[in-house]
């Protein structure tokens, strides 16, 4: 028999370790096409290692090391357990909010904009030098957001889907370009989504901050100096800020 040991990424828990096997042992596995069903989300693997599927077979893989350099713009995103809705629910966005409120008051960092949407949510985050990093914040805000919702249901299942994704803004070819319609982006998803008829009306509703001088919404919102770096003034900023939407709106007609 092929011993799994040597073939198996280093602690590695045992009960894994024959996944790579499956397809010799088990001809309907996918790639076979007699099974195509099989649906990977419902394992559970340490944050370190991810499932990758092909016509052969699945795979553990390594996931990629995240990117959590201080003092830069972190995208950050996260779906719920088994893609449920759970963000339609008016409570689940109270959780949402409160969990953001709590972590500003534990943490320092800059929350540039925020929005539940339905299944999943998205959250720009600027990290402060010599403060928390990102994983940390999100940890704690998603970890909250799971503690109020079980606490109300009397649940004990797993509220999140995965660990969250996220990317550095700065990162891109086009920092400003990329985070002013990347900003339209997140505000239109609940409207994509038909959670909403207008950006300015979602729930968090922060593309307001961006429209409107000393709006007070939900949450406190930090104008990113992308933003802030448009004009002179505050409504100069906004103006050309609008300029973004009307490219955004541009863009994704096509898809419609």
């Amino acid at each position: 028999m092929v011993s799994t040991r040597a073939l198996s990424p280093p602690g590695f828990p045992r009960k894994w370790q024959l996944i790579n096997f499956l397809p010799a042992f088990f001809p309907f596995f996918p790639g076979s096409g007699l099974c195509p069903r099989i649906n990977f989300s419902n394992f559970t693997l340490p944050d370190r290692y991810t499932i990758k599927t092909s016509n052969t077979g699945a795979y553990i893989m390594p996931r990629k090391p995240r990117i959590i350099a201080q003092g830069f713009t972190h995208h950050c995103f996260s779906r719920c357990h088994g893609k449920k809705d759970l963000f339609k629910s008016r409570w689940c966005k109270r959780y949402f909010t409160e969990a953001i409120r709590k972590c500003q008051e534990k943490y320092e960092f800059e929350l540039i904009a925020a929005e539940p949407v339905g299944n999943h949510i998205h959250i720009l985050i600027r990290t402060l030098l010599d403060e928390e990093d990102i994983s940390r914040i999100m940890q704690y805000i998603k970890a909250r957001i799971a503690e109020m919702y079980n606490r109300a249901t009397k649940n004990t299942g797993a509220f999140w889907n995965e660990r969250f994704g996220s990317e550095v803004i700065e990162k891109s070819d086009n920092p400003q370009q990329y985070l002013l319609w990347l900003l339209w982006y997140i505000g239109y998803n609940p409207v994509l989504k038909g959670l909403s008829r207008n950006p300015r009306e979602n729930w968090i509703g922060f593309i307001n901050n961006y429209l409107i001088k000393d709006y007070e919404g939900p949450l406190k919102i930090t104008l990113h100096y992308y933003f802030t770096a448009l004009g002179d003034t505050f409504e100069e900023c906004a103006e050309k800020f609008l300029f973004y939407e009307e490219a955004y709106l541009k863009r994704i007609a096509v898809y419609f």
